[in-house]
C-alpha cells in the first residue's frame, strides 16, 4: 500500500504537469504549521528560478488545477509561493479503511527481506548483569522486533563472554573453597555429578572475590591463567565445572532478561569460536592479510583517505594469546558460515566505535565477509544518574539490573495502589507490566547514541512523553470499547466513517503516518521514532477523546464510526508498543 504521503505527492504532481510545470516540484510534506494546514508543498519556490517566474504566480497555477481535487480539500496559494493544504475527510476516510483490510496496515514488505543477525546483550557468566547491561538489551531487542515487523529474518544473538581469564578466576576461586571436589582430580575417570555444585548466589561471591584477590596475588593470577590453559585445552574436570557454570548462569540470565521481555534466538559465546580461531589465523597469514609487528600478530586495517589514526587489528598477543578482536573476528567467520547473513548489527557502548571500526575493516579486507555484507556497528550512550554520571546506587557502587527492575517495580505498585483501587495481586501484575514500559520507553525514548538521565519518578509517571501514559490511553481506549459492549454495541461490526471534528481529523491524519514511521525506523535503525510517534498518537487520542462525545453519542452509526476509530487506534498503539518490547494491561 502507498503511503498517504506519496499519495498527496501524486496528486501534486499532476497538478504540477497540468499547470505546464515540472511534475518533480510537487513533492509534498507535512506541515510544519497545523495551525494553518495539514501538509504544504513548497515546489512553486523552488521552481521559481527555473522558469523565470514569481513563486505565487507558480503557485496560483498549480492551486487553479486542483479546484476539483478529490484529494484535496483546501488548497491555499499563500505569498510568497508556499502552497497550504488540507486533505478531504472522504479520501482520508478510505485511506484508513485501505489500513485497516492490509496485513499490517498497509506497511509495505520488501522485496528482498534480508537476513539480519543483531549481537546484543553481551553478558558475561558468572557475573550478575548490571544497569549497564539494560541499554544493549532494550535497544537490541526492539531493533530485533522492529525489523522482523518490516518484513527481514532476524536472529538475535546474546554472543555470550564465556572464555578466557574470568573462567580461570571462576574455577580457581571455586578450588581454594572446594579443593575436594571430584573436577579437581585429574585421574578421576568416571561421570561427573549432573547438578552443579554451586548455587547462582555462590557463583556470584566468588568471580569478584576471585578477581580482587588476582590483582594483589601474582601467584593466584598465575593459577588462574593456568586453570584457563587447561579449560581451553580440553582437560575433562575443568570442561565439565565450566558447563556447569554455563548452565548455572545462563539459567540466571534467562530470568532477569525475561522480566525485561528480551529473548535471544542463540546463546552463543565466545567459546563457540575457540577451536575456529587456529584455522582463521593460517588463513590470514596464508593469505598475506596478518603479519608479525613487535612479536604481536597483526592486520593493517588503515586506508590512505584515513585523516585519523586508525591502529592495526591485532589477532594475537606476543604471546599468542587471542584478544576479544579474535573471536570477534571469528565469530563473525561462523557467522557466515552457518547463517551466510545479509547484514550484522552490533548493539554495543558507543566507546567501542574505533574498536568495531578495526574489526568490520579486518573483516572486509580478508574477505570473511562478502562484499556486500553489511556490518553495522549501534553504539548507545550512557544511562546516568540525576548528578549527570553513570548510574550508581545510593552507596556509589554498580546497581544490579535486578534491583533497578524491582525498585522500578515497587515504585510503580506504590503508584498504582495509591490512585486506584484495586485488589493487591491485580496492581503488582499491572505493576510489573507497567514498570517494564518505565524502563523500556524511557530508555528507547532517546536517540541510542545519546546518554540519558534515568530519572523514576519521571519514568513512571502517567503523564508526559512516558510509557505508563503511553498505557494509561491503550487502557483508557480498551475500557470505553468494553463499556460499549456493554451497551449491546459490537465492536466488530462498526466501520469508519468521515470525522466530524478538527480532533478527530487530527486522530485519523495521525493514523495514515503509520506505516511511513514503521518503514523508517527499520531503515533508520531508530527505536526512538517509534516511541515519538505513539507519544504524538497518544496525544492525538486524548484531545479527540476530551473533545468528543463517544459513548453518550446519540447517533447509532456515528458512535459506531467513533468506536471503529478507537479500535484503529487501539491496534495501531499496541502493534508499536510490542516492537518495543512491551505490552499493556486491561486496566490501570
Amino acid at each position: 500500500m502507498k503511503k498517504m504521503i506519496d499519495l498527496l505527492t501524486q496528486e501534486m504532481e499532476a497538478a504540477f504537469a497540468a499547470a505546464g510545470y515540472d511534475a518533480c516540484l510537487g513533492r509534498v510534506t507535512l506541515s510544519n504549521r497545523p495551525d494553518l494546514c495539514e501538509y504544504q508543498c513548497n515546489g512553486a519556490m523552488a521552481g521559481a528560478k527555473q522558469y523565470k517566474k514569481a513563486p505565487i504566480m507558480i503557485a496560483n497555477d498549480v492551486a487553479a488545477c486542483l479546484r476539483d481535487s478529490k484529494v484535496f480539500q483546501e488548497v491555499n496559494a499563500v505569498a510568497p509561493g508556499f502552497l497550504n493544504l488540507k486533505v478531504t475527510e472522504s479520501f482520508l476516510t478510505d485511506y484508513l479503511k485501505g489500513m485497516e483490510a492490509e496485513p499490517k496496515y498497509g506497511l509495505e514488505m520488501p522485496g528482498h527481506p534480508k537476513k539480519i543477525i543483531i549481537d546484543y546483550g553481551g553478558a558475561n557468566v558468572a557475573k550478575p548483569l548490571h544497569v549497564g547491561h539494560i541499554r544493549s538489551a532494550v535497544i537490541g531487542e526492539s531493533i530485533k522486533r522492529i525489523c522482523r515487523y518490516a518484513g527481514h529474518e532476524v536472529i538475535g544473538d546474546v554472543h555470550l563472554g564465556d572464555w578466557g581469564l574470568q573462567m580461570g578466576l571462576v574455577i580457581t576461586g571455586l578450588r581454594e573453597r572446594n579443593p575436594e571436589l571430584v573436577y579437581f582430580d585429574e585421574s578421576y575417570e568416571g561421570e561427573y555429578p549432573k547438578e552443579a555444585p554451586f548455587t547462582i548466589s555462590e557463583l556470584e561471591e566468588i568471580y569478584p572475590a576471585a578477581s580482587a584477590k588476582s590483582k594483589t596475588d601474582p601467584e593466584y593470577k598465575a593459577q588462574a591463567m593456568e586453570a584457563t590453559f587447561k579449560l581451553q585445552s580440553g582437560v575433562r574436570g575443568y570442561r565439565a565445572l565450566w558447563k556447569h557454570i554455563l548452565n548455572v548462569s545462563v539459567a540466571d540470565l534467562k530470568k532477569n532478561y525475561g522480566s525485561l521481555n528480551v529473548e535471544f534466538d542463540l546463546w552463543k559465546g565466545e567459546s563457540d569460536v575457540h577451536d575456529r580461531i587456529p584455522g582463521m589465523v593460517e588463513y590470514m597469514k596464508d593469505g598475506g592479510y596478518a603479519h608479525e609487528s613487535e612479536g604481536a600478530l597483526v592486520v593493517d586495517v588503515k586506508e590512505d583517505t584515513d585523516t585519523k589514526e586508525i591502529p592495526p587489528c591485532m589477532i594475537l598477543k606476543s604471546d599468542g594469546a587471542a584478544l576479544y578482536n579474535t573471536t570477534d573476528l571469528a565469530t563473525i567467520m561462523e557467522r557466515m558460515e552457518l547463517y551466510a547473513p545479509d547484514e550484522m548489527i552490533y548493539v554495543v557502548d558507543k566507546r567501542q566505535d574505533l574498536y568495531f571500526d578495526q574489526v568490520f575493516r579486518c573483516a572486509r579486507k580478508t574477505k570473511l565477509v562478502k562484499p556486500e555484507t553489511g556490518l553495522k556497528f549501534v553504539g548507545f550512550g550512557t544511562m546516568n544518574g540525576k548528578d549527570g554520571k553513570p548510574f550508581k546506587t545510593r552507596e556509589g557502587g554498580v546497581m544490579r539490573l535486578e534491583n533497578l527492575i524491582r525498585e522500578t517495580k515497587e515504585e510503580m505498585y506504590r503508584k498504582i495502589r495509591e490512585g486506584r483501587d484495586m485488589p493487591e495481586k491485580e496492581a503488582a501484575a499491572v505493576a510489573e507490566t507497567v514498570a517494564v514500559s518505565a524502563l523500556k520507553y524511557g530508555d528507547l525514548s532517546n536517540q541510542a547514541s545519546k546518554d540519558y538521565i534515568f530519572d523514576i519518578e519521571r519514568f513512571t509517571s502517567f503523564e508526559g512523553d512516558t510509557g505508563p501514559y503511553i498505557l494509561y490511553t491503550i487502557v483508557r481506549i480498551k475500557s470505553i470499547l468494553g463499556k460499549y459492549t456493554e451497551q449491546g454495541g459490537k465492536v466488530e461490526e462498526a466501520g469508519l466513517k468521515e470525522a466530524e471534528n478538527l480532533s478527530e481529523k487530527a486522530l485519523m491524519l495521525q493514523l495514515t503516518q503509520f506505516n511511513a514511521m514503521m518503514q523508517t525506523a527499520s531503515e533508520e535503525i531508530a527505536p526512538h521514532k517509534v516511541c515519538a510517534y505513539i507519544y504524538d498518537l497518544a496525544n492525538a487520542f486524548n484531545h479527540f477523546y476530551h473533545e468528543t462525545k463517544i459513548l453518550a453519542e446519540e447517533n447509532v452509526d456515528r458512535k459506531a464510526g467513533l468506536i471503529a476509530l478507537l479500535v484503529l487506534t487501539r491496534d495501531v498503539l499496541e502493534t508499536c508498543i510490542d516492537v518495543l518490547g512491551f505490552s499493556a494491561p486491561e486496566r490501570m
